[in-house]
């Protein structure tokens, strides 16, 4: 389980009901500004805390969605202080990411001079394609996928740029188990990290059946005069519901990529929504997906789409204020969170054969975590001999 920011005891203790729900009013109102400050529910309750807002929105990643909403609720939405903190998180982003930008554009020239195939996942480069904006959420790495056989030529080539495997990314349970290593470039001015994959999920929730697909079917966009790899659009939707899942299985926050989950599939016309629909099944993904539209539709409201109507199913016994809690705000002690193995069972079709192929590898991972990640809990007590 991920370690838990220092705030969520607070907001747990503060309960901050009211926080959240203006929040997520916010987050609708981006996403249907016509709806005006009607939609919004007018001005705050006398007592809203803006630090209970703000640390409701750094953890979702969403404060720029919010402060972006604000801009078409009346006047006086706002609880004094709120817009301040939120611009000065906004410039924090913008100058994160334009450093994120920079790094990409140069690790782009070395992994095509070297011949290496890959694409670029999340970040900058898809906010601009689903928002417009390269400043919507703070990126402080790159996340670039390779397939499993040009991991190594792919970890080479970054490190002739200067990168190198940060010391805890180097065990095997993060190269074989999550599929990934950090690597980071330090010149003495500022840190670069890139996050190279061979995979796309943590044990313990299904992960895609084929990877060199991500790679065959990526788009180019533009940056700098450059044409930069990207995933698809299905692929980005695909994506933002393994993110919503794995915050999920990790109890974290994640409305932020529930936000791009709704993003991706409001681009996506009525025949690309059923491509996708077969796309997640032969990935092994269809449940993956609908965990995340129906996530989508709770804290956004539902679009009666193709997508939407068929997300209802997907772990019904949780009700819609359960799930909506569990997405913005998971620190809430009264939440009875599904069993981990529930989830599984859930997200893998209730299919026996793929549950206990998904369960034996967490398993496994989890084993590989205990031995290599924990040394000092299972070395040798001293003593004897």
């Amino acid at each position: 389980m991920a370690v838990q920011d220092a705030s969520y005891d607070r907001l747990r203790a503060a309960g901050c009901a009211d926080e959240v729900a203006y929040v997520q009013a916010c987050l609708r109102l981006f996403f249907n500004p016509a709806a005006g400050a009607a939609d919004h529910g007018g001005a705050p309750a006398p007592a809203i805390s803006v630090a209970d807002v703000a640390d409701i929105a750094r953890l979702n990643k969403v404060a720029v969605f919010v402060l972006r909403a604000l801009a078409h609720a009346a006047t006086g939405a706002a609880p004094a202080g709120l817009l301040a903190w939120l611009g000065a998180y906004r410039r924090r982003t913008m100058s994160m990411n334009a450093a994120c930008i920079g790094d990409a554009i140069a690790i782009h020239q070395v992994l095509q001079g070297r011949q290496v195939d890959f694409v670029f996942l999340k970040g900058p480069l898809q906010q601009q394609l689903l928002y417009g904006d390269h400043f919507m959420k703070p990126s402080g790495d790159v996340d670039i996928l390779v397939s499993p056989a040009g991991f190594a030529a792919a970890r080479e080539a970054l490190r002739s740029a200067g990168y190198e495997v940060a010391g805890k990314s180097r065990s095997v349970w993060w190269v074989r188990f999550l599929g990934e290593q950090h690597m980071v470039r330090d010149d003495g001015v500022r840190a670069a990290t890139v996050d190279l994959h061979h995979r796309l999920q943590q044990p313990g929730s299904p992960s895609p059946r084929n990877i060199d697909g991500f790679l065959r079917r990526k788009r180019e966009v533009k940056v700098a005069g450059a044409a930069m790899p990207l995933i698809s659009a299905s692929d980005t939707l695909l994506l933002s519901c393994i993110s919503v899942a794995k915050a999920f299985f990790n109890r974290e926050p994640c409305a932020g990529y529930v936000c791009d989950v709704r993003a991706a599939a409001s681009r996506l016309s009525e025949a690309e929504q059923q491509m996708v629909v077969d796309h997640a099944a032969e990935q092994g993904l269809a449940d993956t997906l609908l965990l995340g539209l129906r996530a989508a539709d709770v804290l956004l409201g539902g679009t009666a789409t193709l997508l939407s109507d068929r997300a209802t199913r997907i772990l019904a016994r949780i009700d819609n204020a359960d799930l909506f809690h569990m997405v913005i705000a998971p620190w809430l002690s009264s939440l009875r969170w599904p069993q981990r193995r529930t989830v599984l069972w859930e997200l893998c079709g209730r299919e026996p054969v793929r549950y206990l192929a998904e369960a034996g590898w967490a398993a496994s991972a989890d084993l590989s975590r205990r031995i290599f990640e924990r040394p000092d809990a299972i070395a040798p007590a001293r003593g004897n001999g």
